[in-house]
């Protein structure tokens, strides 16, 4: 789970937790990341007034967002 993501640069790769996301993906992109669960940050995505999501690439180069704790870094 990513803390602050404040830190982190564009092109960052990133792992996407499967555990967190998985009740509300569609099945296509699912089993995207299922498949390689290692994506590319490419921007943030503002969701509600309090939280901003973080846009990423899959290996596809089709592009989704996530909240913090549905990532963490790879160091």
């Amino acid at each position: 789970m990513i803390k602050d993501s404040s830190k982190l640069k564009k092109g960052q790769t990133l792992k996407v937790e499967l555990t967190e996301v998985e009740d509300r993906l569609s099945k296509n992109v699912l089993k995207q990341i299922q498949n390689d669960p290692i994506v590319e940050l490419v921007g943030y995505k503002m969701v509600d007034g309090n939280q901003f999501g973080l846009a990423v690439k899959l290996k596809s180069g089709d592009v989704n967002w996530f909240f913090e704790n549905e990532l963490s870094e790879l160091m």
